[in-house]
């Protein structure tokens, strides 16, 4: 059994317990660590496996959460699942974690379970007042690991009911975001079936999270993430915003990541920063 976030360590403590060679690509590691500890003082690692863009993403937003966002609001969000099926019936074909081959009534009563789900933990670690209970909250949910994956599922489907509008959008002469584009220009992913299959069916499994399906997941969550790209340190990728574009004032959330595949999360903003 892996913890799914660790606690917290110093980052720069961190930092030199992982990068202790004089190689240029540890000497850049250490800069952007340098970087990073100018606005937060901890790391916390994620665990590392295919969801880690999830896990990371999810545990920050909900750390974060003071309000349940409006589109969590909404009467027809737990509805989504059906009214999905009944207008593609490739939908069918959606894979459920662990649960292979359920027929497509059952599917849309699992996902639907994934949503109210995500609703009621969003919705109770909003209304925490004390920061260190909030925090307990968001640690406990990520020890339960039934509960921990099935949010992630739900995320999944998201993407994917954001995925069918940015592409009817873009179809139908509506404005897009320019990240629209190159996901279905992508020849595994040319149609939201397409990616569907291809990609998020794998996600998790097989496969993590690529750049653009960051894109994809900060607009089905309506938060801007935002990671420092330790590689990149001192070029304008260093500090990469998906998307680097927000559509209203939506939330931040920040991650780190040292090779864009694996996620970490920064914690305990420095008092300047804050001020």
């Amino acid at each position: 059994y892996k913890l799914s976030v660790s606690p917290e360590v110093d980052i720069m403590e961190y930092c030199r317990k992982e990068w202790r060679g004089n190689t240029p690509v540890a000497k850049r590691m250490r800069k952007g660590y340098e970087a990073v500890a100018q606005k937060f003082a901890s790391i916390r690692r994620i665990r590392g496996d295919n969801y880690c863009a999830f896990r990371a993403t999810l545990f920050q937003t909900l750390s974060q959460a003071t309000q349940l966002p409006s589109w969590l609001q909404s009467e027809d969000f737990t509805m989504l699942p059906e009214n999905l099926l009944s207008k593609y019936d490739w939908i069918k074909q959606w894979q459920l974690k662990q649960k292979l081959g359920k027929k497509m009534g059952e599917i849309s009563d699992e996902i639907k379970k994934y949503l109210i789900l995500l609703r009621k933990k969003w919705k109770n670690i909003s209304e925490i007042k004390s920061a260190t209970e909030k925090q307990e909250a968001c640690d406990k949910l990520f020890k339960n690991e039934e509960e921990e994956y099935s949010l992630y599922e739900a995320l999944k489907f998201l993407m994917l009911n954001t995925a069918i509008r940015l592409y009817n959008d873009g179809r139908n002469g509506r404005r897009v975001p320019v990240f629209s584009w190159l996901l279905f220009a992508r020849d595994t992913s040319s149609n939201p079936c397409q990616l569907m299959h291809n990609h998020l069916n794998h996600i998790g499994h097989t496969i993590g999270l690529e750049q653009v399906e960051m894109f994809l997941l900060a607009y089905a969550l309506q938060y801007s993430i935002q990671v420092y790209r330790l590689y990149k340190y001192s070029t304008d990728e260093f500090i990469t915003l998906y998307p680097n574009d927000p559509e209203e004032d939506w939330p931040v959330v920040t991650l780190i990541t040292e090779d864009d595949r694996h996620y970490n999360i920064p914690v305990r903003m420095c008092q300047e920063t804050m001020l």
